[in-house]
């Protein structure tokens, strides 16, 4: 029963949200028919320039004043904590749709994909709520809500349960969940799918032309079109990092609003469109001429696909990083599409002119079916649910050879290009999952973990893996609140080392807080800022005897840690909130090999995120303190001297 109700709830809240963006759509661009891009590059651009300039500006500034009403429903979810299941909690995905609608009503270069999949997940964690709070089942709703949002987008069921194991149970490290887990997904995917089918009919996403392999001599090439797409991908993803840099730059440049950026975004992307109409959001119309290339009067030639190909990756990129609400599934096919057909035309064209009347070439189509597949694998991180996609869509067992090499070296190529970027502190890895299940929390841990300076605190020793997916399952239920210390040593920032060092040795601790008099965090000092500063001074000092005299006597605030450099600019210090999840807090804390956070306040406003006040401290062998209380009260049958293993080794 649960099962058919959360299928059914997700696929009605998908047809809802099509139907929003049907209905934005032919409002917005009223008087143009469903060609789109093929009309309107037909048109005198002096008849149509204020209408691809100024509608996506007016979506951009409703996505951006929805994010302010967003923000506004956070602060008053966080007032009034302990209320799991309430009114606000619905607002939150509704919201995010009406957003996605007017993105994708408004023509900016985004794709319904992502809050399809998003509403489903939604739909499942209500289901969840309102029913028992069973961590695997909830896992398991919200596993079968983005395979039924997946299979109801493109009438593939078999790629929707992929979809589901790849973003969902991969990342949640669930992959050996009970066997009712991958029924729920599979089910899901069915009920979903069939559904779609009979109420909007067998029509696929986009017309598939028939696929065709020549001879096996082809398959080299399709292994360099393989690579290409993932340097592309990279290419794709770098850009997102960069501008999201460029406008968190101008707002604090220019002391702009967070809301304004939707609206730059979406005037970046009418500027593009005035000269390339393709890049604008046209349900799968602009697929559909990419696969159609050289067959119809209409379809963009092979130069202008290649041009088109580069102007959708900058618009994608623009309206991503800008707030614009939107997935990257549509964009990513459009552009493996185009890519795939230059690449396929450009082949055709080399050797046929290298060896007159040779036909072992397939068409440029061919090879625009295979870029789709490696684009949107590289792009997502999803391989396997972009080779049964293609598969299902085109129902051709030659395919499969061509389109799993292609893609595996799509995947290939960024992973490599991310560990070669590692020692660089590049974050583009999170970024190419675009529409992303992992959460923001999980996203922030991995950026911390890779651009922060060196911010010792104390070294931890490594620990070992055992029954780790246990513990961060019940450490995900509790809070930071649950475990953290109220007293802890603290002195101000006028303090001199000496006293430092003397509340540390009282309160038997290896750190000490540095606050303002209003109790305000400002650093953190430990032994190991006071070592590095002993070996800085006996280097640029020959005089060793007076080196813990004058050290003594330093303010704190010139040795203390006080912040980090994230993304090439000063943040502060690395702390956390009461009602952040222990889970959360021990990633943060081994990513950074520190057995210490400061507990601070949630502020309510910029100013006031600013400024922390401090609340308490936690330690690294609390939280294995309040893991081994919680298994104890649950009664779970768990290993009581393996927790206490881990906690003594953490002490």
């Amino acid at each position: 029963m649960r099962l058919l109700l959360n299928g059914r709830c997700c696929l009605l809240d998908v047809l809802l949200e099509l139907l929003q963006v049907h209905v934005i759509h032919e409002w917005s661009w009223a008087g143009i028919p469903n060609e789109g891009a093929a009309w309107m590059r037909l048109q005198r651009l002096a008849d149509t320039w204020h209408r691809i300039l100024l509608i996506p500006v007016t979506g951009g500034i409703i996505v951006g004043v929805l994010h302010g009403l967003l923000e506004i429903i956070d602060q008053i979810k966080k007032s009034t904590p302990g209320h799991e299941f309430n009114i606000l909690s619905g607002i939150f995905p509704t919201v995010k749709a009406i957003q996605a609608a007017v993105t994708l009503g408004t023509g900016c270069s985004l794709g319904p994909e992502g809050p399809s999949v998003d509403i489903g997940k939604s739909c499942a964690n209500g289901c969840s709520l309102m029913m028992e709070n069973n961590k695997e089942q909830r896992i398991a709703l919200v596993a079968a809500g983005a395979a039924a949002g997946i299979s109801s987008g493109f009438n593939a069921a078999v790629a929707g349960c992929f979809f589901a194991i790849e973003t969902v149970l991969r990342p949640l490290r669930a992959e050996n969940s009970p066997p009712f887990t991958t029924a729920m997904i599979i089910l899901a995917s069915v009920i979903s799918s069939t559904t779609s089918s009979v109420l909007l009919g067998e029509k696929q996403a986009f017309t598939v032309p028939k696929y065709d392999l020549k001879s096996v001599a082809e398959l080299p090439l399709y292994l360099i079109l393989g690579m290409l797409c993932g340097v592309v991908s990279v290419l794709f993803t770098r850009l997102v990092a960069w501008f999201e840099k460029a406008f968190k730059y101008i707002e604090q440049k220019f002391g702009l609003p967070t809301i304004v950026s939707p609206a730059l975004g979406g005037l970046m992307a009418g500027l593009i469109a005035l000269k390339y109409p393709g890049i604008l959001y046209w349900g799968f119309t602009n697929v559909d001429e990419i696969l159609h290339t050289g067959k119809t009067a209409s379809a963009p030639g092979i130069w202008l696909l290649a041009q088109l190909a580069a102007a959708k990756v900058v618009a994608t990129a623009l309206c991503k990083s800008s707030g614009l609400v939107g997935g990257l599934y549509a964009p990513s096919l459009m552009i493996g599409a185009a890519v795939g057909a230059v690449f396929g035309g450009s082949a055709m064209e080399l050797i046929n002119s290298a060896i007159p009347g040779n036909s072992a070439i397939a068409e440029p189509q061919a090879y625009a079916l295979v870029g789709m597949a490696a684009t949107l694998a590289s792009v997502c991180s999803v391989p396997l649910t972009s080779v049964l996609l293609l598969f299902e869509l085109t129902k051709d067992y030659r395919i499969l050879l061509p389109l799993m090499g292609a893609v595996g070296l799509a995947i290939w190529v960024p992973s490599l290009a991310n560990q070669c970027n590692e020692h660089e502190g590049s974050d583009t890895r999170s970024l190419s999952r675009g529409y992303s299940v992992i959460s923001s929390d999980d996203d922030k841990i991995n950026d911390l973990a890779q651009n922060g300076e060196d911010l010792e605190l104390c070294i931890m020793g490594p620990g070992d893996n055992h029954d780790a997916i246990d513990e961060d399952i019940i450490l995900e239920d509790l809070k930071v609140s649950q475990a953290m210390a109220n007293n802890y040593p603290k002195v101000l920032l006028s303090s001199t080392v000496n006293e430092a060092v003397k509340c540390m040795d009282e309160n038997k601790q290896s750190c000490v807080l540095i606050a303002d008099p209003e109790g305000h965090l400002e650093g953190i000092l430990t032994y190991g800022d006071i070592r590095r500063s002993i070996f800085k001074i006996s280097d640029a000092s020959s005089e060793a005897g007076s080196l813990t005299s004058d050290l003594s006597d330093s303010c704190v605030s010139s040795i203390c840690t006080r912040g980090i450099s994230y993304r090439g600019l000063k943040r502060g210090l690395i702390s956390c909130y009461p009602d952040t999840d222990l889970a959360i807090a021990k990633k943060l804390m081994e990513a950074r090999d520190v057995k210490q956070l400061p507990v601070v306040q949630r502020g309510v406003g910029f100013k006031e995120e600013r400024k922390r006040r401090i609340v308490g401290v936690l330690y690294y062998h609390s939280i294995w303190s309040c893991l081994s209380e919680e298994i104890n009260r649950r009664g779970t049958g768990r290993s009581k001297d393996h927790i206490e293993e881990r906690n003594f080794s953490s002490g």
